[in-house]
This record gives C-alpha cells, sequence and structure tokens, in this order.
C-alpha cells in the first residue's frame, strides 16, 4: 500500500479505507483522535518529538492528513510547533498548571452557581447520582477520573452555556497532559471525593455561592496536590 492510501480504522492500521477523496475532514480529525489520546496515554511522552514519517508509515496515510491533524491538537494547546524543527507533545510548565486551574475555577464555579438556581430536581438527582458512583471508584484511579470528569461535564451541560463547556473542555485537554499526577498524592483522592460530597450538598440545598466557593476550593486544592 502506498503513502498515499488511507485507512478507516487507525486503531487497526492495517484495515484500508476507500473514501479519503471524499471524507479528507473526517481522516484528519481521526488521526488527531489517535494521537490525541495517545498523548493522555503517554505513548507520547511530554517534550518528546512527533516522528511524522514514522507515524504516516505506520498508519498507511499520507504526511497531508497527519499534518493537518497536528494543527488540530497545536491549536488545542497539547502539541508544540517548532520552526524548521517540527512537532513536539506539549510539556506544562507550573505556570500553565497555574493558568488553567485558575481558569476552570472561574468558569466550572460560575457554572455551579447557575446549576444551583436554575437546576430542576430531576437534575440535581441526575448529580447525586454521579456523586455515588465516584464513591464507589474510590479504589480505582482511573475509573475515579473517568466519573470525576462525567461528573464535571454533567455539571456544565445542565449550565447551558455551550461556549463556557467548550473553553472548559479545551482546557481540559491541557490539564490532561498532567493525568493522574495530582491523584498520586496521598489522600488526594478521598479529599477529592468529600470536596464533591460538600459541592453536591450546595448544590441540592440551592446555596449558589456556597456551591460556587466550593467549586473553587476543589480546583485550588487540585493545583496544589499536581505540583
Amino acid at each position: 500500500m502506498t503513502k498515499n492510501s488511507s485507512k478507516s480504522n487507525l486503531s487497526n492500521p492495517r484495515q484500508s479505507m476507500s473514501a479519503l477523496s471524499l471524507a479528507p475532514r473526517a481522516l484528519y480529525e481521526e488521526v488527531a483522535e489517535l494521537l490525541r489520546q495517545r498523548i493522555f496515554a503517554r505513548e507520547l511522552e511530554p517534550g518528546s518529538w512527533i516522528d511524522e514519517l514514522r507515524i504516516a508509515e505506520e498508519l498507511g496515510i499520507s504526511r497531508t492528513p497527519l499534518r493537518e491533524a497536528l494543527k488540530v491538537l497545536a491549536a488545542e494547546g497539547l502539541v508544540t510547533m517548532k520552526v524548521r524543527r517540527g512537532a513536539y507533545v506539549t510539556e506544562v510548565s507550573e505556570k500553565d498548571l497555574r493558568d488553567v486551574y485558575h481558569l476552570l475555577a472561574l468558569l466550572e464555579s460560575d457554572a455551579a452557581r447557575v446549576v444551583a438556581e436554575r437546576a430542576s430536581e430531576t437534575q440535581l438527582a441526575e448529580l447525586q447520582a454521579q456523586q455515588q458512583a465516584l464513591e464507589a471508584a474510590v479504589h480505582d484511579r482511573d475509573r475515579f477520573f473517568e466519573i470525576n470528569e462525567a461528573f464535571h461535564r454533567q455539571l456544565l451541560d445542565m449550565s447551558d452555556n455551550k461556549w463556557r463547556t467548550q473553553m472548559v473542555a479545551d482546557l481540559r485537554k491541557v490539564m490532561k497532559l498532567n493525568r493522574h499526577h495530582s491523584l498520586f498524592k496521598t489522600g488526594r483522592i478521598e479529599q477529592s471525593l468529600a470536596e464533591h460530597r460538600e459541592i453536591v450538598q450546595a448544590l441540592t440545598r440551592r446555596q449558589s455561592e456556597l456551591a460556587a466557593q466550593r467549586m473553587s476550593a476543589h480546583f485550588m486544592n487540585g493545583l496544589q496536590a499536581a505540583q
């Protein structure tokens, strides 16, 4: 197969794809998602050079959709493009972490305030169910992360502001470059769980300002653990 051929299922680079010319956007987005997951899984380490030729050959695609995928990841902050040197997985500095957590605290505390004021009883019950699932996952770090992200996504969806939701999604992609580091610290999972309990309690009691304060504190404590 030549470099100009392509693959539909990039998780299995040996399966051919017949419609690159019909769906070039779908291909580069698929490549971007594959690389995104490799970055989050630390298969591509922070600071490492991305070997475009090797990856293109591995996936059986030309370098054009790969380069388009790298532009997408660069816009998300996951990849850094260096002149005449190529693409590198972004290294997150302490300042980057502080900036990301600061913005997340602002955006999600505002979302918590809105949810406390406007959410239906059914929606609040759904958040309580997420909290219970989080309690059950306390001894499984990966599962805890998964449910934690679902909790925050659900709260953002309930706050019903697509612009805030998109900003948070982009910030969380950068935060994932530091994924799991904050939970390596002894007692952080238990502390995070207690913080979620307090947030849910304030939400269900319709205490909007307290909910916002507790959400902000949750992110500030997460920052301390991540550094």
